[in-house]
């Protein structure tokens, strides 16, 4: 069938999926070259020419050659560098995902489009199979970190806010607390996973995720109190970061192991600014009635 007998409105989702087969064929490609294990690498690849004949595919149709779209395909290469191969491949495969559903809407011009839906669905499987990430094995480790910071070095900055009002004394204090209870989560995740001789993850490694996670969270929720004076917009700065890290953290998470993400990112939301708002009231109620100055 020419493009000339297409409707214009068939004319632009055949380009369409031509400009995203071509894109996709080069991401793998790129992908492809940054795996170390070969196997992998060969899948990638593979499926990158099975991604080049669906172009050429609709080149033929369309007698038009489209070049890869070169932001997205950087984007996404370093989403695979920076996030893990991972979170790339499911945002890829969201992507393809909605590819797949538009060819069923035109099965009845092009039924060989079949074939194209049935390659895209035994490349999730073939990237299923193979990824095998070390930064998910550790995942559990890593929000263990990460939610106890937040929620404890949260409330105990709130507190700190309300009983101090000194934004120097409450970075310094929540610095040293931050930092010794990153150590104390280390040591004891490090100590329960000794405790099971059976567990598939190394409890140095997970201990190491445990309190990096954690010392970065004191960081970042800390740093407003040492760039200015006022202890209220130091207090909002960190409860947005708050927020930030929460939904940033969530949305990679639940990206790579498909979990649902509303329900992950208002579960953590609400601890993290339930037990603020205790802190805000302990932290009143320690100034007024001890009658603490400083």
């Amino acid at each position: 069938m020419n493009i000339s007998a297409l409707s214009p409105e068939l004319k632009k989702k055949i380009l369409r999926f031509q400009q995203d087969e071509a894109t996709n064929a080069e991401i793998y490609e790129r992908v492809a070259n940054l795996l170390p294990d070969a196997s992998n690498a060969d899948i990638m690849r593979r499926i990158a020419e099975d991604e080049r004949k669906h172009t050429l595919r609709w080149e033929s149709i369309t007698g038009t050659r489209l070049k890869p779209q070169g932001l997205k395909v950087s984007l996404f290469v370093f989403l695979a560098r920076f996030l893990g191969l991972t979170f790339a491949v499911k945002k890829l495969e969201k992507g393809e995902a909605d590819g797949q559903n538009g060819y069923a809407g035109i099965l009845a011009d092009f039924p060989d489009v079949q074939a194209i839906i049935d390659e895209e669905n035994s490349h999730e499987d073939a990237l299923v199979a193979m990824i095998d990430e070390e930064r998910l094995k550790y995942a559990g480790s890593v929000v263990l970190g990460l939610n106890d910071a937040l929620v404890e070095l949260t409330g105990a900055l709130a507190g700190f806010t309300f009983a101090f009002q000194n934004t120097r004394l409450v970075a310094m204090t929540g610095l040293i607390t931050g930092v010794s209870a990153a150590f104390s989560m280390a040591a004891s995740e490090y100590l329960s996973q000794r405790s099971e001789p059976d567990s598939q993850i190394s409890a140095g490694k997970s201990s190491l995720y445990t309190g990096i996670a954690y010392i970065i969270t004191v960081f970042l929720l800390v740093l407003p109190f040492f760039l200015t004076a006022n202890f209220l917009l130091a207090l909002g700065s960190t409860l947005i970061l708050v927020i930030l890290i929460i939904l940033g953290f969530n949305y990679y998470l639940c990206t790579a192991k498909d979990l649902p993400f509303r329900r992950h990112f208002l579960e953590m939301f609400a601890v993290s600014m339930g037990v603020t708002l205790l802190s805000f009231g302990v932290g009143m109620a320690v100034k007024k009635f001890l009658g603490v100055e400083i």
